[in-house]
């Protein structure tokens, strides 16, 4: 079988299992299957499948069909122009958290802590594109691993902390994508977010709202005057995360590109 007619067959099973984006996803897996980026496929699209690349690729197609996400198969996912490597132990990154990047690069500061970092996405990005120095938290020392991992490779230099929400020290900007979906939301979620990705980094109480009521009173004692706090939320949390905030000032909520409620932002008073 050649390399162009086993990406036709992967996409035609992808496609029967209801699988979106079965074309990208099935030249995605046969590429991390064969160790090659995509484009390298097509140049030797003649070349035959042999049985080590085939044997890959076929455990890569049954899981995916089984729900397993495309990234955490290939163990990497890109974020602001950078590959992260992702594991079951963090949240997929999503495009949509690049608007937090933005956000805190307009608020500045010399010193920033990113609270929850997962798999250290924020924290790297911003030490790479400041000369700010980064500290970042996590409660999940497995999730620890893979951000550490992550600074490590793209040679940011981040400091990682294994504690709940901030350590007591002081930052000049707070940023942070904590955990947001409702457990009463638990049953609507796509089974590739419900059943694979960390019940720890997703679900935050009843209503969604459990880290933002402990983590915005704790942004107020350990930023410095004037300091920035700036939150990715959910879609529906816009008027419960700015009534949190009625306190601070230069209250803004920023919408992402689906026009949806996506960033808080405030300053310390």
């Amino acid at each position: 079988m050649t390399l162009k007619a086993a990406l036709l067959q992967g996409q035609k099973l992808l496609e029967d299992a209801g699988i979106a984006s079965s074309r990208l996803t099935a030249e995605v897996l046969l590429a991390h299957a064969v160790n090659r980026d995509r484009v390298w496929l097509y140049a030797h699209s003649t070349d035959e499948l042999i049985e080590l690349w085939w044997i890959h690729y076929g455990r890569y197609l049954h899981q995916r069909i089984q729900g397993k996400p495309t990234q955490y198969i290939t163990g990497k996912q890109e974020f602001y122009s950078r590959e992260f490597h992702v594991t079951p132990d963090v949240l997929i990154p999503r495009p949509e958290t690049e608007h937090l990047i933005e956000a805190a690069l307009a608020c500045g500061g010399e010193t920033i802590l990113d609270v929850g970092t997962g798999s250290g996405i924020i924290a790297t990005t911003l030490a790479l594109e400041t000369k700010a120095v980064v500290t970042a938290t996590d409660i999940s020392s497995a999730a620890l691993r893979v951000a550490e991992d992550n600074a490590r490779r793209l040679a940011a230099n981040v400091r990682f902390l294994e504690c709940d929400l901030v350590p007591a020290e002081r930052f000049d900007l707070i940023v942070s994508n904590p955990p947001y979906v409702a457990l009463r939301d638990k049953p609507t979620l796509e089974r590739e977010v419900r059943d694979h990705e960390p019940e720890l980094a997703l679900f935050a109480g009843g209503d969604g709202l459990d880290i933002y009521r402990r983590l915005i009173p704790a942004a107020a004692q350990t930023l410095n005057p004037n300091g920035w706090l700036v939150l990715e939320i959910g879609a529906d949390q816009a008027e419960s995360v700015g009534a949190m905030l009625s306190s601070w000032t230069a209250v803004e909520i920023r919408k992402d590109l689906a026009g949806l409620p996506r960033i808080a932002i405030a300053r310390k008073q």
